[in-house]
Order: C-alpha cells, then sequence, then structure tokens
C-alpha cells in the first residue's frame, strides 16, 4: 500500500534521492527546502500526486503553515525524515563565526523539533507513523574542527531518544546516522576525498527500502544505513 513521506532539506544530495527513490517505488511524497525555484520545479517533475513547497524549517510559522497544507492536501503521514542540515566550514570552535552558529543550530535543531512539532499530533491521534531524525557518524562521536556540526547531531540523538520515551506503541521516533556519502556538505569537510564515498543515488539504493521497512517496533532504536 503507497505511504505518505514527508521529507525536509530534498533539493538536493540525500533528500533529493530519497524523493527519487520513494516515487520510483510508487509512494506519495512531501518536499520541503529553503530552495523555492527547486521545490516548483520538482513539483513539476513529479506532478500533482506529489506537494512540494518553499519552507525555511527554521522557522516555525512557515513549517506549522506547510505541515497543515501537507496534511490536507495528501493526507495523514506514515514516515516523516527529518533530513535538512548544514555544516560550518571547518575550524576550531573558538574561531566559528556567531552568526554562522546561530544559523546551523537553527535548521539542524531547532527545525528538526519544529517539524517534528507540526506532524507528530496527526501520528499520534492516528497511533501511526515513524519519524527518522537523521543523525550522523558526528553524533555519536567527536573530530576537530566541526565541532558544531557534531554538538546539532548530538542533539538530535539526544532529543529523539527522549521523544521516543513519549509516544504510544504505534508511533516511532529513530535517529539515523547515514552514513558516509559523497555531498556536498561532506566536500566542505572532507575537501576532494568525499569523492571517495558513495553518492547519493547509491545510498538510496539500499536507504530506501531500509528506512520503508522501519515500524513502531524500532522506536527509539539509534540506527544506521549500513
Amino acid at each position: 500500500m503507497p505511504k505518505h513521506i514527508v521529507v525536509t532539506g530534498c533539493s538536493q544530495g540525500l533528500g533529493l534521492a530519497l524523493i527519487q527513490g520513494f516515487v520510483d517505488s510508487g509512494h506519495k511524497v512531501s518536499g520541503c527546502s529553503r530552495n523555492t525555484l527547486r521545490m516548483d520545479t520538482l513539483q513539476e517533475e513529479f506532478g500533482d500526486q506529489h506537494y512540494f513547497e518553499g519552507v525555511d524549517v527554521s522557522k516555525p510559522n512557515q513549517v506549522y503553515t506547510w505541515a497543515n497544507n501537507c496534511l490536507g492536501r495528501q493526507g495523514p503521514v506514515d514516515l516523516i525524515i527529518n533530513n535538512a542540515a548544514i555544516i560550518n566550514p571547518n575550524a576550531n570552535m573558538w574561531e566559528v563565526d556567531d552568526q554562522q552558529w546561530s544559523e546551523l543550530i537553527d535548521i539542524n535543531v531547532k527545525g528538526v523539533f519544529y517539524v517534528s512539532k507540526a506532524f507528530l499530533p496527526s501520528m499520534i491521534k492516528a497511533n501511526h507513523g515513524v519519524l527518522v531524525n537523521v543523525s550522523s557518524g558526528w553524533g555519536r562521536s567527536a573530530a576537530a574542527e566541526v565541532a558544531t556540526y557534531c554538538c546539532s547531531k548530538w542533539a538530535i540523538e539526544g532529543l529523539t531518544r527522549s521523544l521516543a520515551q513519549e509516544l504510544p506503541s504505534g508511533v516511532a521516533a529513530i535517529p539515523l546516522n547515514p552514513g558516509v556519502i559523497h555531498t556536498t556538505l561532506l566536500e566542505s569537510c572532507f575537501g576532494s576525498s568525499a569523492s571517495h564515498f558513495p553518492s547519493p543515488e547509491q545510498w538510496a539504493e539500499a536507504a530506501v527500502p531500509f528506512l520503508l521497512g522501519l515500524s513502531a517496533a524500532e522506536n527509539g532504536q539509534p540506527l544506521s544505513v549500513n
């Protein structure tokens, strides 16, 4: 049976690869990104069965309006993937620009909170659905010059595992380490070495069926796409 799947940060990288994979598998998708022009293009490309909108997940009013539109237009949500995230340029923690730090926390942490808060009440009412918050290997370990990103992903791990304890039996919240994938985000850290890792499209070949197979049984478990 087709699912309604919500993906944030779907203009490129992992989000876009997931969108394509879910659509190819026969599912209905709602997606968002700050890149409004890209969302308009995806809407035209994928058609009216799906729903794309320009949304800044760090702006709660935008998120709540979008969530209401998704639910009203597309119906109940089966799977949410909080994927939207950014990273600061590599730097020692004390050298990170204050504004860049604030923007990272606004998107990587607050954005996940707002999207989860917007959609969870409908899932709880139906006692059905899976919320996947994309973490990172750096949400379970640490490294120099990416302290701010590590901080944001450790926050996602804590938020998600705690949230899992508040949910009814039919709903799950899962922190997910996607692995190491060649994205523009990875390029900002690894430079040309990023090309040694799988592309988002290659990753999605395993990630899409893995995500579609998640259920309430995995609630609170820190999972990884291998």
